[in-house]
């Protein structure tokens, strides 16, 4: 008898063993992700379906520079399968310390679960200066320009990574990112052709932006950029940066001044009003507005904003 419950007692520790090997995640469970901005949340529950359960660390009304850095964020990363983040230093303020606290290897760095999601693009806007002298010209991204989710080629570039990476945490749903994966590609392929045409008046459209957030929007639809509000990319303006600038938009004839829905948009009217331009409010994320709930309602809204 003492044998038997001997036996029994090891049995129960070596399937306890075996259990942590395999991991702490049932089979049957869903795949928990933590995504940076909501514009990358959609795109994983678009590649993951009924696979995934996606939970967004910040809201697209925010500026996802600044996203105050809850302890329930802590909790979330805690129980992630998967983060995935805009990458080139974009949540650089908020996000490295929550990775850190959450103790969860799964998603530090190096890691299946890590997914930066700049690595599936084409980086623009790298500064070829050295690392010294980029504090002097202000909010500089050391590793490129990170406002690249838009553009239908990036967004299909990252729903290519996220299927692969899902595939690699999650085997038995390969399949399944891949039908889903290929679903979303169908559907934007019919997307970027009606995007195209409706956007066609915009081609070769002289344009200022408040902060240097557009550029690969610019470079998608053909427009050119001109100037920035902002003095240097996160510095206020001055008095005589905005006048110069005011005066460069008279002279290039530039139509158009695009400012992101978070940013205060009194400077950027005043800057459109006297550089005989219009001004485009516009979202730039999933969630900057109620009726903006997918990545496709995102896209639709933008060229809302800058036609209408």
């Amino acid at each position: 008898m003492r044998t038997l419950s001997k036996l029994l007692v090891n049995l129960s520790l070596v399937a306890g063993f075996v259990g942590g090997l395999l991991g702490a995640r049932p089979a049957e469970a869903k795949l928990r992700v933590a995504a940076s901005i909501e514009t990358l949340a959609d795109l994983c529950r678009q590649v993951g379906g009924d696979r995934v359960e996606v939970t967004s660390l910040s809201h697209g009304y925010q500026d996802p520079h600044f996203v105050e850095a809850k302890p329930s964020l802590v909790l979330t990363l805690n129980r992630a399968d998967a983060l995935v983040y805009v990458g080139l230093d974009l949540e650089i303020g908020w996000l490295p310390p929550l990775v850190q606290q959450s103790r969860n290897q799964r998603i530090q760095r190096g890691q299946v679960g890590n997914i930066d999601a700049s690595t599936a693009i084409q980086v623009e806007d790298v500064p070829n200066i050295p690392a010294d002298q980029l504090r002097a010209l202000g909010d500089i991204h050391p590793l490129g320009n990170p406002h690249y989710w838009i553009p239908p080629k990036n967004a299909r570039a990252i729903a290519r990574l996220l299927a692969q990476r899902f595939a690699e945490i999650d085997s038995p749903g390969a399949s399944a990112y891949q039908a889903a994966l290929a679903a979303f590609e169908r559907r934007l392929d019919g997307k970027e052709k009606e995007w195209a045409k409706t956007a066609a008046p915009l081609r070769g459209t002289h344009v200022v932006t408040y902060h240097k957030s557009w550029s690969y929007l610019a470079g998608w639809l053909g427009m050119q950029e001109v100037g920035y509000v902002e003095s240097k990319p996160g510095i206020p303006p001055t008095a005589s940066h905005t006048a110069q600038l005011i005066d460069l938009m008279r002279k290039s004839n530039v139509k158009l001044v695009i400012v992101e829905s978070f940013y205060p948009s009194n400077l950027a009217r005043f800057v459109a009003e006297n550089g005989h331009a219009r001004l485009a409010v516009s979202p730039s994320d999933v969630g900057a507005t109620s009726a903006i709930k997918s990545y496709f309602d995102l896209v639709d809204a933008v060229l809302q904003a800058l036609l209408q």
